[in-house]
């Protein structure tokens, strides 16, 4: 059954690329010409760096959030709470299309003292440019993303290694950084890698705002040409490429942080795409 099932999968990929190299129009020749294009290639790089921006701007807030969830003060815990709430339920896309006519509702952002004297004002247009509009979108809703991965790594540190530490006599601050921290990036560390993998095509959606990232650029040259199919195509095989290397930084990330535990990441790079290699437990050898 073993070897009816896998020579029925290798029909099928051997029939999916058998269409995909004789199928005229996917015009691999106009992919391969624009893959390298500086139109594509400038929009990847401001992909990069709004992923980049986004997911500090998001871990940041997560931090701030999963600790102010945290506190002991109930005020502090239920604004932190609503934040989430809020961020987490409003999808992404109706976010970013907010900040972007945030003009709408606040023509001018002022900065003073309440019923006071104003100090600071600037018209919002001028402010919230789509950059800016595209950061807020995705950083703060990752951020709530973000502040329940880190609020479960927190929480997964014994109490007892709390404790210790203050009978040493450290700090909070302290704790947090030397104690608590360390253990728990362990949790943090894997899912924080798949949102990191997830922002980059998360980014996409950028293109509502007008802002130049991949997708945006590719979706201006065939808006000229006409060659959607290749050209989307081209787009694809870089956010592969970029996801691919991300893949491989989490593994190294992960195993770093996994080293003295019992429950170890993979040690060779020939198991991170293997999920059977890598569920497998250590066969145990009976004792005589």
């Amino acid at each position: 059954m073993m070897w009816l099932t896998a020579a029925v999968v290798l029909v099928a990929v051997a029939l999916v690329a058998y269409s995909l190299i004789t199928n005229p129009r996917y015009e691999w020749d106009v992919v391969f010409s624009w893959f390298l294009s500086e139109r594509l290639f400038s929009g990847l790089i401001n992909t990069l760096i709004l992923t980049a921006i986004s997911m500090v701007v998001g871990i940041v807030t997560g931090v701030l959030l999963a600790l102010a969830r945290l506190a002991p003060n109930y005020v502090v815990a239920s604004v932190a709470a609503f934040m989430i709430w809020f961020f987490r339920g409003v999808p992404v896309f109706v976010q970013l299309l907010f900040w972007g006519f945030i003009a709408a509702i606040y023509p001018r952002i002022e900065m003073g003292i309440p019923f006071g004297p104003e100090f600071f004002s600037i018209d919002a247009n001028t402010l919230i440019t789509p950059f800016l509009a595209a950061i807020l979108g995705l950083g703060l809703n990752e951020g709530a993303y973000m502040s329940e991965i880190v609020r479960a790594g927190l929480l997964s540190v014994h109490k007892g290694q709390t404790e210790a530490a203050k009978a040493l006599g450290m700090k909070r601050g302290l704790i947090l950084w030397r104690v608590v921290l360390p253990q728990a990036m362990k949790i943090i560390i894997p899912p924080t890698g798949n949102q990191t993998i997830s922002m980059l095509k998360t980014t996409s959606l950028v293109s509502v705002l007008a802002f130049p990232e991949l997708l945006y650029s590719a979706q201006m040259v065939y808006s000229s040409n006409y060659k959607t199919i290749p050209l989307l195509i081209a787009a694809s095989l870089w956010y592969l490429a970029v996801t691919s290397i991300l893949s491989l930084g989490q593994f190294y990330i992960e195993r770093h942080f996994n080293r003295g535990s019992g429950n170890r990441a993979p040690q060779k790079l020939s198991t991170l795409f293997n999920p059977l290699k890598r569920s497998q437990p250590p066969v145990q050898k009976a004792q005589l």
